[in-house]
């Protein structure tokens, strides 16, 4: 039998457009996909509302395409220091 705790991505990007589970995302984790060159940002915050951003720099999209899940994290954090867009 398969572990159950396994949860499936929350985000995923198709031809309608991207689909979110906000009931499989834990609060303030930023979540991302990819969907008409653009890279989508989503988290849950601790009252359960969503938060969406979009990066649409063709460079950090083009790293983030052709990147593994712990690159793309890497590179999206460097994005945000690099344009001062933590929250405060």
């Amino acid at each position: 039998m398969k572990n159950k705790l396994i949860m499936s991505y929350p985000l995923s990007s198709g031809k309608d457009g991207i689909k979110i589970q906000p009931d499989k995302m834990e609060p303030e984790i930023l979540y991302h996909c990819i969907h008409q060159n653009k890279i989508m940002l989503v988290y849950k915050d601790h009252n359960e509302i969503l938060n969406c951003y979009e990066i649409d720099d063709a460079e950090i999209v083009s790293r983030a395409a052709t990147s593994n899940k712990e690159d793309i994290e890497k590179i999206l954090e460097e994005y945000i220091e690099k344009e001062n867009l933590r929250k405060k």
